[in-house]
């Protein structure tokens, strides 16, 4: 007769017990107890069809044995009373659910053909497990769980990799000839798995010679099941904000994330989609999971960012209200992941510094149309910072770009929606683009724009000056020789109006002193006339606005009273 606890939940059950133990009019002359819960039984019915308990009591040389602990038995007191029931002759319902339990119950009181030639444990347990449980892909799924509540032993003896194995070739056989009206409806299946369980499933997956497409298909599906609640997808740029949830909900729903992000599979094994990815991310955001684990993600996100859209990163940035621009830095990581994988594959740092657009793989050119459409998107948002918008902007490696246009449009904007910049920070933002890489049209337009910093003006307008004195023409594109000769031309002429500038202000340094000294006042007003002219010649040399036939004014003696018309001279510096 079987004893029990008050508390035990087995306490029905071994009742039961009393009347399956038919041979009471015989004592029973061993107690075993598994956990809380007692059995009363007979040595000889255990010792006939178990080498575990034959050896235990053969250890004991001869002295009585009447109390034996198997606390440690696989499946706990539901499963062994089903073992105690084998050895009585009793028969039981062995079922996907339970087959787990008994296979390892059986090995772990040696109930095999070492023990028991015929009619053991083991036997029965592997006859179903083979022609029953693992038949079907749901029925392995179902042992495999079994197994996860017997772990390490379940392991040990070798089952949960059996499982994990059987699972792994269902599951790409029926990717590859469904044998159901849904394709996918063996992913479904795999969502009942643990993460654990999951990852060894992909892994033998990929060593079967699984499909990306499989693999980042069970991994999207179970990413929707288990995250169902909070895993948004939104279709626009809004957000929405995560359904509100109990605390212990949150927890469970973030321990489910972060492994899910520990167990994503490589880039290149399983290509994810960017929206699921950027979906995963808002979500992990959401929840407050580790750093670890959002930046796992981030990391996938860069590996697939030349499938993202403007809208996407948008997405990623934009708070809870989809109506200010929130994390930034998530997305500057980002490109900077991508920028770092790009350089790898070009074999160094050679993107980075130096070349040109043909340098640049067709994905970093498209995420950098895609990443200036996302900053001309932001711009408008009053409270973006400078430095925010410069990092953002600046990201890619200026050779990303062909042109600069669409960055040129997203600092316009920039600097429309902020008006009160100084001009220091107005250079910073013009510092992520490059005015000698804009078209035509567009330097016509910055020539003209007032938001610009002077500096930026000059040069785009002094680059047209240069193409009009080599005599090149816009509509035809010019060789690589000849752009080089015309940037090493702008350098010398800068150079040489530099020196210039210099000697001037050396010169009234000089001045002012002898001022001050009230000595040699004629011979520095000579002295002045002479060095003015020299360098207003070679202002003259360098002046883009010069045209033929206007009349230098510069040399015109003030008693003259001939009137002479000057040019419309517009108003510029160089620095």
């Amino acid at each position: 007769m079987a004893l029990s606890s008050p508390r035990s939940p087995f306490s029905s059950s071994m009742e039961r017990t009393n009347q399956w133990v038919f041979s009471q009019e015989i004592p029973s002359d061993i107690l075993v107890q598994v956990n809380d819960v007692q059995f009363p039984l007979h040595k000889v019915m255990l010792v006939a069809k178990s080498g575990y308990i034959r050896r235990k009591i053969l250890d004991l040389n001869g002295a009585e044995l009447n109390h034996i602990d198997l606390a440690a038995v696989p499946g706990g007191a539901e499963t062994f009373e089903k073992a105690a029931k084998f050895c009585y002759g009793i028969n039981f319902e062995i079922s996907v659910h339970n087959i787990a339990g008994l296979w390892c119950t059986a090995e772990y009181l040696q109930m095999t053909n070492d023990c028991c030639i015929t009619g053991n444990l083991a036997g029965r347990a592997e006859e179903f497990l083979v022609h029953v449980a693992f038949k079907t892909l749901s029925g392995a799924v179902i042992v495999l769980n079994s197994c996860e509540s017997l772990l390490p032993f379940a392991e040990d003896v070798g089952l949960f990799h059996r499982c994990v194995d059987v699972v792994a070739m269902k599951a790409c056989n029926e990717s590859i000839h469904p044998t159901r009206p849904t394709a996918e409806w063996w992913a479904t299946e795999l969502t009942s798995l643990s993460p654990n369980s999951l990852q060894k499933v992909l892994t033998a997956m990929k060593s079967l010679g699984a499909s990306p497409k499989s693999l980042s298909t069970a991994i999207t599906t179970f990413a929707d099941s288990s995250l169902s609640d909070i895993l948004l997808r939104p279709t626009s740029t809004s957000t929405s904000t995560p359904v509100s949830l109990p605390d212990d909900a949150l927890a469970h729903h973030r321990a489910a994330l972060e492994s899910l992000a520990a167990i994503l599979p490589s880039s290149r094994d399983a290509p994810l989609p960017f929206t699921f990815l950027s979906s995963l991310l808002r979500a992990a955001t959401s929840l407050s999971a580790s750093l670890s684990s959002r930046r796992e993600i981030e990391r996938r996100i860069s590996a697939a960012l030349d499938q993202a859209s403007a809208s996407d990163l948008l997405s990623l940035s934009l708070d809870a209200t989809g109506h200010r621009v929130g994390d930034l830095e998530s997305v500057r990581r980002i490109i900077a992941g991508f920028v770092e994988k790009e350089a790898a594959a070009a074999g160094g740092g050679g993107l980075l510094f130096g070349g040109g657009a043909v340098a640049c793989s067709p994905a970093m050119q498209k995420v950098a149309r895609t990443l200036d459409a996302f900053a001309a998107e932001i711009s408008t948002d009053e409270d973006l910072t400078v430095s925010k918008f410069a990092a953002v902007a600046g990201a890619l490696p200026k050779a990303a770009r062909r042109f600069d246009d669409d960055i040129y449009r997203a600092v316009d904007l920039y600097l429309k929606a902020h008006p009160g910049l100084d001009e220091l920070e107005r250079e910073k933002v013009c510092s992520v683009m490059d005015p000698l890489r804009l078209c035509y049209e567009a330097r016509l337009h910055a020539s003209q724009n007032k938001r610009l910093p002077l500096q930026i003006v000059l040069h785009a307008l002094y680059h047209d000056q240069l193409k009009l004195r080599s005599g090149e023409s816009e509509a035809t594109a010019t060789s690589a020789p000849t752009a080089a000769a015309s940037e090493a031309s702008l350098a010398r002429e800068n150079a040489l109006l530099r020196m210039e500038l210099a000697k001037m202000k050396m010169y009234v340094s000089d001045m002012q002193k002898e001022h001050a000294s009230g000595s040699k006042g004629s011979s520095a007003k000579k002295g002045s006339s002479s060095f003015f002219s020299s360098v207003s010649k070679t202002l003259g040399k360098l002046n883009p606005f010069k045209m033929q036939g206007s009349k230098d004014t510069l040399n015109l003696d003030d008693g003259v009273s001939e009137v002479i018309t000057k040019p419309r001279r517009r108003r510029f510096s160089i620095s």
